[in-house]
């Protein structure tokens, strides 16, 4: 009994201190994500739809990919939209950016990824827009002239955000927001505080490896099987700088552990 209590207090402790640094990035993004589903959702989708009658080319997919980032919708969400999208005669390839860029970044979690710091937060951000980018142009080259999605069964599900009111709306969205990213909020303090506590840094050292190169395709490969709600891991990524894992090491978990 001795030895639990030690070790719950050891686990408390580092939990708290964890909680501490990131709980107010938490609440900003929740404040600023449900802001943006609530207001200006639907103007972030007609700009996408207004991409549709021009000849961008090319260019049209980093409009496409940059769209998708400001877009507030989850993964679940974003393939109903995209379903539309499609029956209104938008392009494979511009789609195909928006969905990707969008499936893995928001603006909630842009505000979130602020706890990793500055140079994590750009590079997150970069590489969610290239991924966004790269499907949008295999997609244009590689099916250029047959169809790349089929959506059948797929409706735009009824937006929730019904209420007249608009402080009503917004409250009950950021409730709805509080409900849907709590649980993985908690639980990744506490694996972060597992992690401090029972996993030595020499370990991760001794896991990714001395080679930079080949700890980046590790980190890459694990951080997919790894699925979590994007922004559960930002705890436990935030002790692994604390740990010293190399910076690259730690921008490939984050880009890759938030894929589906």
């Amino acid at each position: 009994m001795e030895v639990l209590h030690r070790e719950f207090i050891y686990i408390w402790y580092y939990f708290t201190v964890q909680l501490e640094q990131i709980f107010i990035w938490w609440i900003v993004g929740m404040v600023i994500g449900s802001a943006v589903s609530v207001f200006a959702k639907n103007y972030i989708h007609k700009a996408f739809l207004a991409l549709r009658g021009k000849r961008l080319g090319v260019l049209g997919i980093g409009a496409a990919s940059a769209l998708g980032i400001a877009s507030p919708l989850c993964m679940y969400g974003t393939i109903p939209i995209a379903a539309s999208f499609s029956k209104s005669g938008m392009k494979d390839s511009w789609l195909g950016a928006f969905m990707m860029s969008s499936i893995l970044l928001n603006p909630q979690l842009i505000i979130y990824s602020a706890a990793l710091g500055r140079n994590v937060l750009i590079i997150r951000i970069l590489s969610c827009f290239i991924c966004g980018i790269a499907a949008g142009i295999l997609i244009h080259f590689f099916y250029k002239n047959k169809p790349f999605f089929n959506f059948t069964g797929f409706e735009e599900s009824k937006s929730r955000d019904t209420d007249p009111n608009p402080a009503l709306c917004y409250l009950k969205n950021l409730w709805r927001n509080v409900k849907a990213t709590g649980l993985y909020f908690l639980t990744g303090i506490l694996l972060s505080a597992l992690f401090q506590r029972y996993v030595p840094s020499a370990a991760m050292t001794a896991l990714f490896g001395g080679n930079e190169a080949f700890g980046v395709l590790m980190a890459a490969t694990v951080g997919v099987p790894m699925y979590a709600c994007g922004g559960g891991t930002i705890p436990l990524l935030q002790q692994w700088l604390l740990d010293g894992m190399i910076f690259s090491l730690v921008t490939g978990l984050a880009v890759n552990l938030i894929l589906p």
